[in-house]
């Protein structure tokens, strides 16, 4: 990253300066030949990059055979074809987008590396011991590991154990070295190198959730929700621009609640440094069909209305550097 003083140096138009452009397979998920994401940069008039770590769908065979339900578990799982969204917004506002490959069912990208549920490794009480004491918040778990939703998902509500049997903790190190290290370090290279550029940009990390209910008030749900963690990944008047695009088109938008962000935020998002980091989910009845398959109008209308969101925030940080936007 670059240095607080170096932000506020004059920079030159980043289309001299852009050395990004093209498609770039990382890591590799285990039990396949696919790549665990791709990395497309765009020759990009923004600075904003649209990241999606939860709609992979390269499901390894062997990682299948072990699921108690694999249909039910990948359709709770997935950000399902939220990454259609995804392309379909950055090629309409020439944005970077780094798409995740490798499913959620094999390794959760927006959780930290040691966040654990011991109980699903086939390891020793005395190797146990030893990776709790590596375990940055002590012996303790995570919440979210403890519901069973850690960096390896064990359980779902309403669906229970997901797999047949415990965890080799050799399988485990081998997914992270091969999925969520390089992914990490892929985000946190391209925005850096996005940095040196603008001075501050933006990580747009997006998710999908299930429908909500109606609020107690009576009214409607909201279908899209803003998370910051509470203030401390984004600049406020990025987040406030976010909120207002989606409002001012009709959305009924929450903010952090009942989703704040997670590692992804915590880890890329800098406010201070200029690193700014928002979590946006949509509602998948927004975009899917009954069959929860993606339906390609409404694909196409929430890919417009990321692509604003991106234009907008995007607008409010290049005002801040010393080039213009360029015409839309």
């Amino acid at each position: 990253m670059v240095s607080l003083t170096a932000m506020n140096k004059p920079r030159s138009n980043p289309h001299d300066a852009m050395p990004m452009k093209g498609v770039v397979s990382g890591g590799s998920i285990p039990g396949t030949s696919r790549a665990a994401f791709t990395l497309s940069h765009a020759d990009s008039v923004l600075p904003v990059l649209i990241a999606v770590p939860h709609a992979g769908r390269a499901y390894p065979p062997d990682l299948v055979e072990k699921m108690r339900d694999p249909i039910e578990a990948q359709r709770r799982l997935e950000d399902r074809f939220v990454d259609l969204v995804a392309r379909e917004a950055a090629a309409a506002c020439s944005t970077s987008l780094l798409v995740a490959h490798a499913p959620r069912a094999m390794l959760d990208l927006n959780r930290d590396p040691h966040d654990l549920d011991l109980s699903m490794f086939t390891a020793s009480e005395a190797d146990k011991a030893a990776m709790r004491r590596k375990m940055p918040r002590g012996p303790g778990q995570s919440s979210r590991s403890m519901r069973g939703l850690g960096l390896f998902p064990r359980r779902l509500p309403g669906v229970g154990e997901l797999w047949r049997g415990p965890m080799v903790p050799q399988d485990a190190n081998r997914r992270v070295a091969a999925i969520h290290a390089p992914y990490h370090d892929a985000l946190g290279k391209t925005l850096a190198q996005m940095q040196e550029i603008w001075g501050e940009v933006l990580l747009l990390d997006l998710h999908s959730m299930p429908d909500l209910p109606a609020r107690l008030s009576g009214s409607p749900p909201p279908t899209h929700v803003i998370g910051d963690r509470f203030g401390a990944s984004c600049r406020r008047d990025l987040v406030a621009t976010a909120i207002d695009t989606l409002d001012r088109s009709g959305i009924e938008v929450a903010y952090n609640r009942p989703y704040a962000g997670g590692y992804v935020l915590d880890r890329h998002g800098d406010p201070r440094k200029g690193v700014h980091a928002i979590q946006l989910e949509i509602a998948r009845g927004e975009y899917l069909d009954a069959q929860t398959q993606p339906d390609k109008a409404r694909v196409s209308i929430q890919a417009g209305f990321v692509a604003e969101v991106v234009r907008a925030c995007g607008a409010v940080l290049a005002g801040r550097a010393d080039w213009p936007l360029a015409a839309e």
